[in-house]
């Protein structure tokens, strides 16, 4: 992150004047008292230097789309003063931008120049742009019959590929399905190395996950900003306690963690709750989806991940219900003779944050393995699957040779699997983990 200051934003307030009537408006110019004001914004001042991700988050209502759209021209503050610095891509709201009577192919270089990219470079980066988007052949149809997916799909795709120096997302990435919104976040992450980001979302998931800092709006003013963390875990508490006071009357304030007894060690690392989670509607559903062409993905070509599968009581499944042993097979083909193998994987939720993984260098850190040109190899994980929240999630697998932190990277599959899942049982984080024992002593 840079000291040099991007955005600059100094006593900014938006108001809007309100009218009963539509005939009002005309007579307000020499008859008092006919409009009311509405302050969407007021007294909001923040610096974001170069590289930083900066959330603003807050309420349905609190000003931060009407912040977004004053930073990017489409409003006009009322007062205020804004700097910015660098080239700018918005992605706000669903079809800002789009003429829904032309093609998704006019549109991408109606945006594309808007952004400030010539007709020359919309040409040779268009072929990326269509593969990116992966709307088929919806690209030579009108947008106006396209799904609110495919317009974040056809907007992002371009806002990608104009090279801006600061990305501004408003909650877009809500509407995409597990495979564009992965694709997106690795765009993002990448992004993050050397551009600025402001980022609005009510997923304080991928706020703590994807930002350096945060801004909390409320009613319009700035309430809280600092550490993504930090605000983030202020605004819960004061929705959970907003929510609390609307349907009890009861206020709640911030309790710290007394003292925990310790249990004693149980060999069997299943849930004690499991009977009851089996025979109840709180049993996790989690379906596998679909599995991905193995051909995608990036590496040396030395070796290729043929196939990959999950494994329960030894038969291949589609269906896991989390707290349950499951095994995870990669099979490995190599090309070329290869020393010190390593296969591994990464579980991640839609967001593409690691939720938990591992790889088999320390397994044979004293053996290593060697594969010789066309043999194959397969690595098998097994493992007491977690309970996991609903949502969408996905696998990623990959092969090396090499060592932990030195190595090179013969295939990795993104997304190899997929899943949903459509129950929620113990989890109420990230993850779920089997709980061994649970006590609650009172004297």
């Amino acid at each position: 992150m840079s000291s040099e200051i991007v955005i600059n934003i100094q006593n900014l307030a938006k108001r809007y004047d309100i009218y009963a009537r539509p005939i009002d408006r005309l007579l307000s110019t020499w008859k008092k008292g006919l409009k009311q004001e509405f302050w969407a914004l007021r007294d909001i001042s923040f610096s974001v230097s170069k590289g930083e991700t900066v959330a603003i988050i807050g309420q349905n209502g609190s000003g931060k789309s009407t912040l977004l759209q004053c930073l990017c021209g489409t409003l006009q503050a009322t007062q205020g003063h804004i700097e910015m610095h660098g080239k700018i891509a918005a992605l706000l709201e669903l079809g800002a931008g789009f003429d829904p009577e032309s093609t998704g192919r006019e549109n991408v270089y109606i945006n594309g120049l808007l952004l400030g990219m010539t007709r020359d470079q919309i040409t040779q980066r268009f072929s990326d742009i269509e593969a990116f988007a992966d709307i088929g052949t919806f690209i030579d149809q009108p947008v106006k019959t396209y799904s609110s997916g495919m317009y974040v799909r056809l907007a992002f795709a371009v806002i990608a590929h104009a090279d801006p120096d600061i990305l501004i997302i408003d909650e877009a990435l809500a509407v995409g399905d597990v495979y564009f919104v992965q694709k997106c976040m690795r765009f993002i992450r990448k992004f993050k190395e050397n551009g600025t980001i402001l980022f609005v979302s009510h997923d304080t998931a991928a706020v703590t996950n994807l930002c350096d800092r945060a801004i909390w709006l409320h009613n319009g003013m700035m309430r809280m900003q600092g550490a993504a963390k930090d605000v983030t875990e202020s605004y819960l508490f004061f929705q959970h306690a907003k929510d609390r006071r609307d349907q009890t009357g009861e206020d709640i304030q911030h309790q710290t963690a007394g003292t925990k007894k310790a249990n004693a060690v149980i060999e069997d690392d299943a849930d004690c709750r499991q009977e009851l989670i089996d025979h109840s509607n709180l049993r996790n559903i989690i379906h596998m989806v679909n599995m991905a062409d193995l051909e995608a993905g990036f590496g040396s070509g030395k070796a290729r991940i043929i196939h990959t599968e999950m494994l329960h009581d030894g038969q291949p499944t589609r269906l896991i219900h989390g707290g349950e042993i499951i095994t995870l097979c990669i099979d490995i083909q190599a090309q070329e003779n290869l020393d010190h193998a390593i296969a591994g994987f990464y579980f991640k939720d839609r967001l593409g944050q690691r939720l938990f993984g591992d790889n088999t260098f320390l397994s044979y850190i004293d053996h290593p393995v060697s594969v010789h040109a066309q043999q194959k190899v397969q690595a098998r994980f097994s493992f007491r699957m977690p309970f996991l929240p609903v949502g969408d999630y996905s696998l990623d697998v990959a092969f090396a040779s090499g060592t932990q932190h030195d190595h090179t990277q013969h295939h990795w599959v993104h997304d190899a699997l997929t899943f949903k899942a459509t129950a929620s049982s113990a989890a109420t984080g990230l993850i779920g983990i089997p709980m061994q024992s649970i006590e609650m002593t009172v004297s």
